[in-house]
């Protein structure tokens, strides 16, 4: 069960510390490091979040953990409190809205494009400048192909969704001449 609310409260609260100390990039790395780790690996999940383990015994796994990965220590402290508070089990959505915080401070969006063949890297850079211009922000773009929008992009940053493919044309184009009968 998603638990956005709670996880952005935990993110938040980790992000302005990490904003006051200039250390907000670096926890960044450290969350997203331990929240693939748990993402990835079953075992941890179960190691963290079981309660028939001991607390003591998944508070032991957590500093191994951030001791393996030398995280610093608020860093530490906040992923400790988590398994204390019986949070272990949201630490990707707090990542998740942690790297959204950092993006957000850093003037960054991520964005998509589909394209029907491979684009050139010029191509490339000229719809990242585009979608910059529209979105007042820095955009890093990942690309796509999908034959089946025929021609033209689809391009997504955020809410903003740009469809010029000629499968949607084509579909437009098929609703209004069902209109008209």
């Amino acid at each position: 069960m998603k638990q956005t609310i709670l996880a952005r409260r935990y993110a938040k609260a980790v992000f302005s510390i990490g904003a006051d100390s200039g250390k907000y990039g670096e926890y960044n790395d450290a969350l997203q490091a331990v929240a693939n780790l748990y993402m990835t690996n079953p075992d941890v999940v179960d190691a963290l979040t079981n309660p028939l383990y001991p607390l003591e015994l998944r508070e032991k796994v957590m500093v191994g953990i951030v001791k393996s990965m030398d995280i610093d220590a608020v860093m530490s402290n906040f992923l400790n409190l988590l398994v204390e508070k019986k949070r272990a089990e949201i630490l990707p959505e707090i990542a998740e809205e942690f790297q959204a915080m950092v993006d957000d401070a850093q003037n960054l969006s991520h964005g998509s494009v589909i394209s029907a063949v491979e684009l050139s890297e010029e191509l490339q850079g000229k719809i990242q400048q585009t979608l910059e211009k529209l979105t007042g922000k820095k955009v890093e773009l990942t690309t796509s192909v999908d034959p089946s929008i025929i021609g033209g992009i689809v391009a997504k940053v955020g809410d903003l969704v740009l469809d010029g493919s000629i499968k949607t044309q084509l579909a437009g184009l098929k609703e209004s001449i069902k209109g008209r009968e």
